[in-house]
């Protein structure tokens, strides 16, 4: 029998695509040497002959250190309930449509930002020299003996610490839409209570970061204060490294209390920034609760 026989099909078996990853030799480079240099830093400290790491370890937890570390502490929360409470009120004066107050704001941020912290907590210390005495009435008292070192460094930094928390709250208002602050008014809420209710809250996840960031700058600006004898850590710590001479040491025990407290308040931080992440989906949630309370 004549006649061509067809050939049987035989399929190939296709072999899945296989994934080169790329061999990026500059991150491997590049994370090799930050960690050799790390390395080497922590080595030569560990192995100077000039540290008394005994004498490190033995202060840390000196009731004088920890006494300077609760001033440090104390500065910090005063001086930023001072800045968060008068930086707010400036930011409102900024966006305020009164020109009077629009420029009594802008002329205190940009008075207060182009002075030195050092120099705003020198002028406090000194302001007996203008204001001799305090009197309220027949009541009448030294002006020193109401502004101590403490009272002092408070208001240096505190003050200083309005200024750009102003700006730190004016942005966080300005990125709140415009709509929800009309929504509100057509309900017949007035401005104080949209901005309380409304638009602090809603801001509060723009002001949340660059807010936490204050107060870590405001742990170290803490250190300024020496210079006028407010017992905080750093004082503390040069009172002590006067006395033993072992001032390296001291700065080293200071410092690792500085990266201590640095460290809870990013931790802060983080669990803050978490809690404030809003997305826009709460916001219209906020709309509608305060269409239903005005009914």
């Amino acid at each position: 029998m004549t006649g061509s026989q067809t050939a049987p099909v035989t399929h190939k078996r296709r072999t899945p695509t296989e994934v080169v990853k790329l061999k990026r030799w500059g991150r491997v480079l590049g994370g090799a040497v930050a960690a050799a240099l790390v390395i080497a830093i922590i080595v030569l400290f560990a192995t100077s002959r000039n540290v008394d790491w005994p004498v490190v370890l033995d202060y840390i937890g000196n009731a004088d250190i920890l006494s300077g570390l609760v001033v440090t502490l104390e500065l910090t929360v005063l001086a930023m309930a001072l800045g968060a409470i008068l930086g707010t009120v400036v930011a409102i004066m900024r966006l305020s449509r009164n020109p009077v107050l629009r420029w009594i704001s802008t002329t205190y941020v940009w008075f207060v930002r182009s002075i030195p912290q050092l120099v705003q907590i020198l002028f406090w210390y000194n302001i007996a020299l203008f204001i001799p005495t305090l009197a309220v009435g027949p009541w009448s008292t030294p002006t020193n003996a109401i502004v101590t070192p403490i009272v002092a460094a408070t208001l240096g930094l505190g003050l200083n610490e309005a200024a750009y928390m102003s700006e730190v709250v004016r942005a966080g208002i300005l990125s709140i839409d415009k709509g929800q602050r009309e929504a509100a008014a057509s309900l017949g809420y007035r401005p104080a209570q949209v901005m309380r209710r409304i638009v602090l809250p809603q801001a509060m996840r723009v002001i949340i970061p660059p807010s936490s960031n204050e107060v870590i700058g405001m742990l170290k600006a803490t250190s300024l204060v020496s210079v006028i004898g407010a017992a905080d850590l750093l004082t503390r710590a040069q009172s002590i490294s006067s006395s033993n001479f072992k001032i390296i040491e001291l700065l080293f025990v200071a410092s690792l209390w500085y990266i201590v407290a640095t460290t809870v308040a990013s931790i802060g931080q983080h669990y803050l920034e978490r809690k404030y992440a809003w997305s826009s989906r709460p916001a219209r949630k906020s709309m509608q609760t305060l269409k239903e309370e005005h009914k």
